[in-house]
């Protein structure tokens, strides 16, 4: 048994069996090795937390487009907001505020879950973020490492016969144009049939609603499409739960899970479910000041699942 998990095992121990909503460590007493004290991110979020006001013919998909957000985290920063009929005056929460996912800092790294893709230039200029549709329950987009082997403006589709299969309406090839399903950008990875596209259904981003390829609003594929070259590196990783250090804050950013996601899109609230670790992962991230985190507000995070950073700590952490 590594240290490591000594380690884990011995905070397992003295939490024993109270569950999150009664946790205490005054008097817990939990040591970790050297190899344990791992550094955890510093100020890695990007952007900031920002509101509208609901004129009278909007709806949520406007406002998610006008906004560079996608569908379901709108939805899910905003419970209890009609979609289709907000209404004129009603205050919509724009969650643009991101906390990084775990992953390289190069290239692109996307996140299935909260259904984004960061982009790190290799100029050192700002990160840039843009909401994607992923792939649906029988269709999930992939995760791993691979690479952009390619880059065509005004692609044709081919379409694969397992789609033809379920959609036998579809044509076996959809020429550049206004309605093929690709848009007008792609960019294909070194997986075979996985692109990063454009689509000619916009309301489909920030959903699960592909063939497992990844959506993005014809304005972002356009812009994201002259930024990147072929051979950029490209990460996917799926991650309902972030954690970094932003200006002496220990913050945290909770979504959905993919079922939970789907929940929320049919406006059902969603089914409670736990995230393994979460204690753990919180209280060795905030190392000495482990004793100002609030785990009321911890619980509270994890039930919302609204995907807006919030800070467990009940005030600023030791200098």
């Amino acid at each position: 048994m590594t240290e490591k998990t000594q380690s884990r095992r011995r905070f397992c121990i003295g939490l024993g069996t109270s569950t999150i909503s009664a946790l205490s460590f005054s008097n817990t007493s939990v040591s970790f090795s050297n190899t344990e004290q791992e550094s955890y991110p510093k100020n890695e979020m990007i952007g900031s937390m920002s509101h509208t006001i609901a004129k009278q013919k909007d709806t949520l998909l406007d406002i998610a487009r006008q906004n560079g957000l996608g569908y379901v985290e709108l939805l899910a920063a905003n419970p209890g907001i009609d979609p289709w009929i907000p209404g004129e005056g009603t205050k919509i929460i724009l969650p643009k505020a991101h906390i990084l996912p775990s992953g390289p800092r190069s290239g692109l790294l996307l996140n299935i879950i909260d259904q984004r893709l960061y982009y790190f230039p290799d100029s050192g200029e700002n990160i840039i973020s843009y909401p994607i549709g992923t792939g649906q329950d029988a269709w999930d987009t992939p995760q791993g490492t691979t690479t952009i082997v390619r880059k065509v403006k005004k692609p044709t589709w081919y379409v694969p016969k397992s789609i033809r299969e379920e959609q036998p309406e579809l044509p076996a090839v959809f020429r550049p144009g206004p309605d093929n399903p690709l848009g007008a950008h792609a960019l294909y990875l070194g997986w075979p049939a996985y692109l990063i596209h454009g689509t000619n259904i916009p309301w489909g981003v920030g959903r699960r609603v592909s063939h497992g390829c990844i959506r993005m609003y014809p304005e972002s594929i356009e812009e994201l499409f002259t930024r990147v070259e072929i051979g950029t590196s490209v990460s996917i990783v799926s991650q309902e739960f972030k954690i970094a250090w932003v200006n002496r804050h220990l913050m945290v950013e909770v979504h959905p899970n993919l079922s939970q996601n789907i929940e929320i899109e049919k406006g059902i609230s969603p089914t409670p479910a736990t995230i393994p670790e979460i204690s753990y992962l919180v209280f060795k991230a905030a190392g000495s000041n482990a004793k100002l985190i609030n785990w009321t507000t911890l619980k509270k995070a994890v039930k919302a699942r609204s995907g807006i950073p919030t800070s467990v700590l009940n005030s600023q952490r030791e200098k």
